[in-house]
């Protein structure tokens, strides 16, 4: 048993991504639509998500690319406003990700009652965004003294579109971030978004998580959850679940009830 039971009252839950457009300060916000445009969307990918059957919902500004490294304060307060205004609605357990930016991800989901984040806590890398640090000590000080303590906190230990700057193999990485930084849980993503998780990773980072969960966090589909779930704890799942499984594209419930369909079955 993990906190994963405790939480989605389920074996090997299905997280599904509730991508929110361009905020205000993104290049590609609609000033014309507004918030209102923004929050609307959410309503309706929520409504689908949950119709669709699945078991958690993690809510994420997916759309303010290119992203930010450390995030301006608009941000957080259009998730926060957004989370506030569809709230109601939601029926399973969500958790938050505010991309990239660790400490605003903890605030989010302390202001909303989110039940969990998932973020890049640990590490340095060379990627699409520049040099980018992290800093696990000030994070986990910022959690407690938020009171965030209950939040639980998903780590990417293989981050997208990113690599590390220090030549260790993934064994050793996943062996000390578990020791050192005590995650609830270990992400590992492929490349992009929509970019299936490669099975090998998955399985060095089950073997070296002792017992942290592990989630299989990109390209999890129809033709390849039975694999995926076979050796991760738990899937995120976002383009998958999108018309043509485009990532730009809005949620298709008949694909997300097919996903769950598969799913149920891997779960027996």
């Amino acid at each position: 048993m993990t906190w994963l039971d405790d939480v989605f009252e389920v074996r090997k839950p299905v997280i599904a991504m509730c991508h929110l457009p361009a905020l205000p300060g993104d290049p590609g916000y609609d000033s014309a639509g507004g918030m209102e445009a923004v929050v609307a969307h959410a309503r309706r990918e929520i409504g689908e998500l949950q119709a669709g059957g699945v078991d958690g919902i993690l809510i994420s500004n997916e759309f303010s690319l290119p992203y930010l490294t450390k995030t301006e304060t608009v941000t957080a307060a259009a998730m926060a406003r957004v989370i506030g205004e569809v709230r109601d609605q939601i029926e399973v357990p969500f958790g938050v990700n505010v991309l990239w930016d660790a400490q605003a991800s903890i605030d989010v989901a302390v202001a909303t009652g989110a039940r969990f984040v998932r973020e890049v806590f640990t590490g340095a890398y060379a990627s699409d965004f520049g040099v980018w640090d992290t800093n696990v000590g000030a994070t986990a000080r910022h959690r407690a003294a938020v009171g965030g303590q209950d939040v639980r906190l998903l780590f990417n230990i293989v981050p997208e579109a990113a690599q590390y700057l220090g030549e260790r193999d993934l064994a050793a990485l996943t062996r000390s971030t578990v020791f050192n930084c005590r995650p609830d849980g270990l992400c590992v993503s492929g490349l992009t978004a929509g970019s299936e998780t490669d099975a090998a990773q998955l399985k060095v980072v089950k073997a070296n998580a002792r017992d942290t969960p592990v989630v299989a966090n990109t390209g999890v589909r129809v033709d390849n959850i039975e694999e995926q779930l076979s050796i991760a704890d738990a899937a995120i799942v976002g383009t998958a679940f999108k018309v043509d499984g485009v990532f730009e594209n809005v949620v298709d419930r008949a694909r997300v009830a097919a996903l769950m369909a598969a799913a149920s079955l891997v779960r027996g």
